[in-house]
């Protein structure tokens, strides 16, 4: 298990990390889902040992590996920008940690093999990579990665440098690879369908802090705050005012886009300011989920989004329809309002 305490770091007198603390067990993938500068990528490189942070501890099955280089501490890294060397063949290049550990020759053959297998890549060994495409050159990567048989898989912005097809592709193998060698690993990517296709679990970091954690259906499901809500774009985030409390546990919410009653757990008082998320899908197939609540607007702009429309309102709102309205038409569906605190 990989143990990650109380990690600060600070960069020129700013805050980059703020005692940041989580786990990675035997065979989860986490994923560290932030867009750029919230200390994602700073944090990787802390748990590989290419940076030191200021204080806190990293560990593997208890040990400390504060003094640990990084060539030491058996953790595989695929980046981005692949770090292959371009004049090492594929063999060459997957081969290379092992010949860095000195092991014999026979055993780096049946590594080699055994890790181009795992990314089907094995007609590849003898071509030069720089012949490779992107998606090739990062199996490539991978295999090297997994070769030396970590004890942890480390991946930074992996699949950033391909197109979406690829990317999608790429991703479900990624998946497929880590359930069949049961390697723990770690994620680093802004991109929240990434997140939420490959992780078991889910840190959400911003402004150097973990602010939302957990499965990627109980995040996506339970934001908790509007930061989540609008970075994950689960909906529209608005403000409210609590007015009074309502029969049944729910509380009367008066809005700009109109008023509301929520069932919130979050004690509030009337006159309390909170944020609200209006879920964009139309609930009426839903009726016992919230049928009370609605909204309405003229319709501004309607695009196509594979089996459904987004719909723009004139006051800023959006949901998705199956059918599409016109511009101009006055819509008002029932929607879900949830009490984001």
């Amino acid at each position: 298990m990989l143990e990650v305490r109380n990690i600060f770091k600070t960069y020129e007198g700013e805050l980059l990390l703020d005692d940041i603390s989580f786990t990675v067990e035997a065979g989860e993938t986490i994923c560290l889902l932030g867009a750029s500068g919230s200390g994602k990528s700073t944090l990787l490189r802390i748990i590989a040992g290419l940076e030191v942070p200021d204080s806190g501890l990293v560990s593997f099955n208890g040990s400390d590996l504060t003094s640990i280089p990084p060539h030491l501490r058996d953790f595989g890294l695929v980046f981005q920008d692949y770090a292959l060397f371009p004049h090492l063949n594929v063999n060459e290049n997957v081969a290379y940690g092992l010949k860095m550990r000195r092991m014999d020759e026979e055993e780096i053959r049946k590594r080699v093999a055994s890790s181009l297998q795992l990314v089907d890549l094995t007609e590849f060994g003898n071509r030069k990579v720089t012949g490779l495409s992107g998606g090739e050159q990062q199996r490539v990567a991978l295999a090297r990665a997994l070769a030396i048989r970590p004890r942890l898989l480390m991946f930074d912005e992996p699949l950033g440098a391909l197109d979406r097809a690829l990317r999608e592709d790429l991703l479900d193998e990624l998946r497929m690879i880590l359930h069949h060698t049961d390697i723990p690993a770690i994620y680093v990517t802004h991109d929240q369908e990434e997140a939420f296709t490959i992780a078991d679990r889910v840190l959400i970091l911003h402004a150097g802090k973990i602010i939302r954690e957990g499965t990627p259906a109980d995040v996506w499901a339970d934001p908790r705050s509007a930061f989540v809500a609008r970075f994950l774009g689960l909906g529209n985030v608005v403000e409210g005012e609590v007015k009074r409390g309502v029969e049944n546990g729910k509380w009367k919410v008066e809005s700009k886009i109109g008023v509301f009653d929520i069932v919130c757990e979050h004690g509030h008082q009337g006159g309390d300011k909170v944020h609200l998320l209006v879920r964009p899908f139309d609930q009426r197939a839903e009726r016992s989920r919230s049928m009370d609540n609605a909204i309405s607007g003229v319709v501004s702009d309607v695009i196509f989004q594979q089996d459904r429309y987004n719909i723009t309102f004139d006051n800023g709102l959006y949901i998705y329809l199956k059918d599409a309205p016109k511009v101009g038409e006055k819509v008002e569906v029932s929607v879900k309002v949830e009490c984001l605190a």
